[in-house]
């Protein structure tokens, strides 16, 4: 019962902040800003991602020292979801929130304190946030986030280990940056001919499938040494090709699972055809290795472009 008295007091209090404001903007820019720390908490680095604006000036010096850096979201959340997911729980709190709007722009401030736990180890840093917010249709975006360290409490010793098991599991965003970026290493390397590149990315029993291939053609390529050579001869019948100016990545659930669309040019050789596709592709990677490629594409422009007709 008591729990249940202390909930509602915390779901009161917040209302009454929120109530408290005196715009509907000072109530979205305070969702924004307590979002942060919570979704970092669960380790939702996907929808933290959308809080932030295309270019964000990041000012931890106080803590870290070094410089303010103009950073993406993604190269943010690659560097928070490298570690905090380490730890066994992450704790951010916000008090004193202070807003100032003007248009479309805004200014915050706010006191924080930030707790991490780790086995019996503990490391608590208290101070200031100062934000700068820019309005993105209903959506407001930060700008700038600078944290002005003002005391912590336990030891930075507790990152060490927190490294370790973040790299050792690896957050959902990671895997999915890891899935992405195996993804286009493979389409890149059939765009620049290296099929040292190409080889790298498959994994021993990896598998090709294309279920609408032409007759004549193979459906399904099993092992990495098939693969490679399958692939033996496109060195020599491609001229110049492009297969990532027009990449759509569609993520899944499973994190190192993705359908791709995208779009390939490419001159045969052979023939002098020009060979233009419109691909799907759904990818199963596992540890930076290509296990399962389903291809999908139109198999009449590609007996066109290869002379199988003839």
């Amino acid at each position: 019962m008591k729990l249940h008295k202390i909930v509602a007091m915390k779901i009161l209090a917040v209302s009454a902040a929120l109530m408290a404001t005196s715009s509907p903007d000072e109530a979205a820019i305070i969702t924004t800003l307590q979002s942060v720390g919570s979704l970092a908490d669960q380790g939702n680095f996907e929808a933290l991602e959308k809080l932030y604006a295309e270019e964000v000036m990041l000012d931890y010096t106080s803590l870290a020292g070094g410089e303010p850096e103009l950073k993406s979201p993604q190269a943010i959340m690659t560097q928070w979801a490298s570690v905090l997911p380490g730890f066994d729980r992450t704790h951010h709190k916000l008090s004193n929130i202070m807003i100032e709007i003007n248009g479309s722009r805004a200014s915050a401030t706010t006191d924080f304190v930030a707790d991490h736990y780790l086995g019996e180890m503990f490391w608590q840093v208290t101070g200031t946030y100062e934000y700068r917010l820019l309005k993105n249709d209903d959506l407001w975006q930060i700008t700038h986030h600078t944290l002005n360290l003002e005391g912590e409490t336990g030891s930075r010793d507790i990152f060490g280990p927190a490294i370790e098991n973040a790299t050792a599991n690896p957050n959902a965003y990671i895997l999915r940056q890891k899935t992405r970026q195996t993804v286009y290493d493979l389409l890149h390397a059939l765009e620049t001919k290296d099929m040292d590149k190409f080889a790298s990315v498959w994994a021993e029993d990896a598998v090709q499938e294309m279920p609408f291939a032409p007759e004549n053609f193979p459906n399904r390529v099993a092992g990495k040494e098939a693969l490679i050579n399958h692939y033996s001869s496109w060195p020599e019948i491609s001229g110049d090709a492009d297969f990532t100016s027009h990449l759509v990545y569609h993520p899944m659930q499973d994190p190192e699972m993705i359908f791709v669309e995208f779009k390939g040019e490419v001159k045969v050789l052979p023939t002098e055809r020009q060979y233009s596709q419109t691909y799907g592709g759904l990818f199963h990677v596992e540890n930076g290795k290509i296990t399962l490629f389903r291809e999908y594409f139109n198999p009449i422009p590609f007996i066109y472009a290869f002379g199988l007709d003839e």
